[in-house]
């Protein structure tokens, strides 16, 4: 290679990151530069020397090559913390689409610098001896502010600022006088911000059973050995693999080491954060989109600090800039909110196995419905399957009944209760036993739709119905478009136009309906937009503030209340026929994890599943708690129809204002594709075909090897890099997506 070029970033700051500088490689440093490093480079008008990392190599540049500056040197210390992340963000690039300054944003994510909390302290500089003598000095002079201070200061040596303003009523302009004079020194003390609310203090953990310490003990001999595996702990609901996650963090933390545990929702992270610090106390915390810019900031830089061993939130967490990170947690390694639906659309799963692997660090993945993915790595031996089969502390798995809501109808059932249902909620009010009611939607009703001439309100800027909601608005839940519920069709002007469907307002009101006595809360995205308005819904349903608690899929996961015996799914076909290869999939993991919520403590739980479709492999499976019968009919049906994780699969998502631009560009992209000797389906029209405005086409590649769809995914890079393509158009790249398009 003749000439090589780095792209260099100065400063790793947020605000910096979109700033990048070129420089020549020079030949000595050719064979030994590569991504992430850290070099010496000069840089301005006086060519100071300045750090910076490399954040990308090519042997071309667009700029005058006599005007590039050459790298001075590699930094000997570039095995940071900020090159490990570089590397990253790097591999991420590569692995599924993007530029590397999107990847840097998603890795360095609470880099964005806010001002530091201080408190400010004033205390006695001189010697106490000669206090006295000043003090009447002070009098003498009619110093009557400074007298006052000092005499505070002669009395406890050191107090707060704010109470020498506040309280003594000294100004400004005293304190500096005295602090030019040498009577007195102003003292700052940084603290950080902290959203972790005080915990209850450090206690004892609880007695393993036999098959959680075979667990631990294999683990802690891989530790010994340095042989850092990825571990998928799968275990029936209630079997206690949080238990084994405190276990294995606890051994790390002894060698010095930290964690990161993520967790699906932030909904999740009040009853995990508590059964954290009872372990690690002050030493935990947490991080997610409901903290300040401050709190943020604050806890990355604790965490490269080394103030912190664990560190708790959803798929940002995952970026913590840990010295000497030993273990990953993903706990309910399944769900589908690891995955980014940003570019680029990287899986936490993924990116952690490989963070792990840079740093030589171990991964627990941990679920009671594995993804069908993970499960097969751990057949196939990528991962160590690891098994908990019965539940901790003896209690028992639920009772489950499927209930056809076919033959309710039949039998003039038209609540949205089973008879078996109202009649065990009933029961369950008696004993003074709390209930869940699960429900796959939010919203009042679905669709709104004309009973005469059938025309359905939708969105005018995007191709999907809107939903009613009880404050008598129609909204768009994609663009956030919303408008008053019409009192006629305005296609035919029809009086009869009404809302459809199922929501948890709806919900909620037949409970006050048929049971007027029963006190009811409900979770889902409406009520818990301010900041801790998951916790509060939580504690109060935790410390029997409710007998009901009605909610959306955050109520399902890993929520552990001893008190609830009754869990009510109320439709269970909803998540069952969508446009997606995974429904089937899904549809069982929420069954089951909604059904594992029943019966955790000491009492007996009982399960009713209310769907159309009893007969359906996902729901029979989930009723038994048969994850291996599951795995076994979905994995032959993704042989049979070439579906992830038999196959993979790449989407190239194309979005813009005109529909015949995006129809012709997609068209040629296909043309190109399907010479690199690949399936190709498509191009066509996205499920929702306009979403604010602009215009979505898809092209789905398939392919026994991922290596293979880098490949298309890089040549089309390539290929979109050389078109001059508008401004307007959007293009991502999605691999094994989790969502249909």
């Amino acid at each position: 290679m003749e000439n090589l070029y780095a792209d260099i970033i100065i400063n790793i700051s947020h605000e910096a990151l979109d700033r990048v500088f070129g420089y020549k490689v020079p030949f000595s440093l050719i064979h030994d530069i590569r991504v992430g490093q850290k070099v010496v480079v000069p840089f301005g008008r006086g060519n100071r020397e300045q750090t910076g990392y490399v954040v990308g190599l090519s042997d071309s540049i667009d700029y005058d090559e006599s005007k590039v500056k050459e790298i001075l040197r590699i930094e000997e210390d570039s095995v940071s913390v900020e090159s490990k992340m570089l590397s990253l963000a790097y591999w991420i690039r590569e692995n599924y689409g993007s530029t590397m300054i999107q990847a840097l944003k998603t890795v360095l994510p609470v880099q964005e610098k806010t001002e530091r909390k201080a408190k400010k302290f004033i205390e006695l500089k001189i010697d106490p001896v000669h206090g006295p003598a000043l003090l009447e000095e002070y009098f003498g002079r009619h110093y009557v502010a400074k007298a006052r201070l000092l005499a505070e200061l002669l009395d406890q040596h050191t107090i707060s600022w704010d109470l020498a303003i506040k309280k003594l009523k000294i100004s400004r302009s005293t304190i500096d006088s005295m602090v030019r004079d040498d009577v007195i020194r102003v003292v700052t003390e940084y603290y950080f911000r902290n959203p972790n609310p005080a915990g209850e203090g450090i206690c004892p953990p609880f007695p393993l059973n036999e098959e959680q310490q075979s667990l631990i003990d294999e683990f802690k001999a891989d530790l010994l050995r340095d042989d850092h595996k990825t571990y998928l702990l799968h275990g029936v609901t209630g079997s206690g693999k949080t238990e084994v996650y405190l276990a294995a963090i606890e051994e790390v933390v002894k060698r010095g080491q930290q964690a990161i545990v993520l967790i699906p929702e932030i909904a999740l992270t009040y009853q995990t954060v508590k059964r954290f610090t009872r372990r690690f106390g002050d030493r935990v915390s947490i991080l997610n989109s409901r903290l300040s810019k401050g709190e943020k900031y604050d806890q990355w830089l604790r965490a490269k600090e080394g103030d912190l061993d664990v560190i708790i939130g959803p798929r940002s967490a995952l970026f913590v800039p840990f010295p000497n990170l030993g273990l990953i947690v993903i706990d309910e390694e399944h769900e589908g909110s690891y995955k980014s639906e940003q570019t680029p659309k990287y899986h936490a799963r993924e990116v952690a196995i490989e963070k792990a692997r840079m740093e030589e660090a171990s991964v627990i993945l941990g679920s009671a419905t594995p993804s069908v993915e993970s499960y097969k790595n751990a057949l196939d031996g990528k991962y160590r399957l690891w098994e908990l089969s019965r539940r901790a502390q003896a209690a028992v798995l639920p009772k489950v009944y499927i209930e056809d809501l076919r033959e309710e109808l039949k039998c003039g059932n038209r609540s949205m209760f089973s008879r078996r249902l109202g009649e065990l909620i009933k029961d369950r009010l008696r004993k003074e036993e709390q209930i869940m009611l699960f429900l796959n939607r939010r919203g009042y009703a679905g669709f709104v739709s004309c009973r005469s001439c059938g025309h359905v309100m939708e969105c005018p800027h995007c191709d999907v119905s809107m939903t009613y909601h009880k404050d008598g608005t129609l909204k768009c839940h994609y663009c956030g478009y919303q408008q008053p519920m019409p009192k006629q069709c305005p296609e035919c002007g029809s009086p009869y136009i009404a809302a459809f469907g199922l929501g948890t307002q709806k919900v909620e009101a037949a409970i006050h309906k048929e049971f007027p006595e029963a006190k009811v809360l409900r979770m889902d995205m409406d009520t818990t937009r301010k900041k801790h308005g998951h916790e509060e819904i939580l504690a109060a349903f935790s410390n029997g503030e409710a007998d009901i608690l009605i909610g959306t899929q955050m109520i399902v996961k890993g929520h552990d209340f001893a008190n609830v015996t009754l869990v009510g799914i109320l439709a269970a076909d909803l998540s069952l026929h969508a446009n997606d290869y995974r429904a089937g999939e899904r549809t069982f993991q929420l069954l089951t994890q909604a059904a594992g919520r029943a019966g955790r403590g000491q009492k007996a739980g009982e399960v009713v599943i209310q769907t159309y479709s009893p007969e359906h492999y996902s729901i029979v499976t989930a009723a038994k708690q048969d994850y291996k019968e599951f795995y076994q009919q979905e994995i032959g049906y993704r042989n049979i129809l070439k579906y992830p994780p038999v196959w993979q699969m790449l989407v190239i998502f194309v979005a813009g204002p005109q529909d015949d631009q995006v129809k012709q560009l997609t068209e040629t992209m296909a043309d190109m594709i399907r010479q690199m000797d690949v399936t190709v389906i498509g191009p066509s029209e996205a499920v929702f075909a306009k979403i604010n405005d602009y215009y979505r086409h898809v092209i789905y590649i398939k392919d026994k090897d991922y290596q293979t769809l880098i490949s298309v995914k890089n040549r089309m890079e390539q290929w979109i890099s050389e078109k001059n393509i508008s401004k307007d158009i959007l293009i991502n790249f999605d691999f094994n997506p989790m969502n249909s398009y």
